[in-house]
């Protein structure tokens, strides 16, 4: 039997300069591409923490609130008035709803006023007085039990949460859904 002779393997030709160079910015651009949206990414997931705005902000329990006859809490790391009256306790933006100026409590005249083009509103957040063109904007206010972080109660339309006269309940607001102000009538 005649022997075959062996097939030689094919004989590699080396990566000439213009082939190197188009792997390396290819492999340069992957990289880029890689990293960019990676970054991407990262900058665009939301990192709301408890307490700051944009999360859940708890206020305390309901002997930590505000009488209903005293003027309304400031949280202006929150960017909220926590305001407590005869219907319950209620959260409101600080932003006027005219041009986004922030507005004030006014002690003398129990009212909330708007620095810049003078709208007014009421401790509940209802329109008064000025060209603001609807009530001030509202965060929803929860009731949640301490011990079990079970939610009991959620003011989810802005409306006033009535608060139980229960020690083990702790108020929280999630300044991150906020309710639109009604028209002005």
């Amino acid at each position: 039997m005649a022997e075959k002779p062996e097939e030689s393997a094919p004989a590699k030709t080396p990566v000439n300069r213009r082939e190197f160079l188009n792997l390396a910015w290819l492999a340069s651009l992957g990289f880029l591409t890689v990293s960019m949206g990676g970054l991407t990414y990262l900058f665009a997931m939301p990192r709301f923490k408890e307490g700051e705005f944009g999360g859940v902000v708890p206020v305390g329990t309901p002997a930590d609130l505000p009488g209903t006859d005293a003027p309304p809490d400031n949280y202006p790391k929150v960017k909220f008035w926590l305001s407590n009256t005869e219907q319950g306790v209620l959260a409101l933006n600080k932003v006027c709803t005219h041009l986004g100026c922030l507005y004030n409590w006014d002690s003398q005249e129990n009212i909330f006023a708007c620095p810049c083009h003078g709208s007014q509103f009421q401790k509940d957040g209802v329109y008064l007085d000025g060209p603001a063109p609807r009530n001030l904007d509202r965060f929803v206010v929860q009731i949640v039990d301490s011990t079990s972080g079970e939610i009991l109660a959620e003011s989810t339309d802005g409306q006033p949460l009535p608060v139980p006269n229960d020690p083990n309940v702790i108020i929280q607001v999630d300044t991150g859904n906020r309710v639109r102000g009604s028209q002005r009538a």
